[in-house]
């Protein structure tokens, strides 16, 4: 089953799938992030992936791109995963939200933001989720310092 999920969506999205891999029945296709809306909707309407288990992302600084969105999918009716991977380069990265496919990806994607600083465009509510409004900078980026002092949280009586 597994080939047939990657030949699917290579065969789907030929111009936007730029590899696919699978190890130990692990498959994943590397997309380019213009094709993650899409390619998420085909996943969940065609193929039947109704879940979305885990959204996150790495910084691999200083190589290029910068960036990789990760995403877990599963289909609870037919039992099998499949992971989607998006480059995102820049200092400003960004890529379409998910939250109007899935709403599980409503905090997914606000810890990325919050750690990462990847924008995701469209969501309905981006702020931070774990660290503080008045935090500075986003401390899972590679350069992010790591004796940096932080603002004061205001005392609230």
């Amino acid at each position: 089953m597994s080939s047939y999920l990657l030949e699917t969506l290579r065969s789907k999205f030929p111009a936007d799938v730029l590899e696919t891999h699978a190890f130990r029945g692990d498959e994943t296709a590397v997309i380019r992030k213009e094709a993650l809306a899409g390619a998420a909707a085909f996943l969940r309407d065609e193929l039947g992936f109704d879940f979305l288990m885990d959204l996150t992302a790495a910084d691999y600084a200083p190589r290029a791109p910068r960036f990789e969105l990760v995403c877990h999918f599963y289909s609870t009716k037919h039992n099998y995963r499949l992971r989607l991977k998006c480059p995102i380069e820049g200092e400003a990265p960004a890529v379409a939200s998910l939250t109007p496919l899935w709403a599980s990806a409503n905090w997914f994607e606000r810890e990325a933001y919050d750690m990462f600083g990847i924008k995701f465009e469209g969501h309905p509510d981006l702020r931070r989720i774990l660290m503080y409004e008045g935090f500075e900078g986003h401390p899972l980026r590679k350069d992010y310092p790591l004796k940096k002092r932080q603002p004061r949280i205001p005392h609230r009586d």
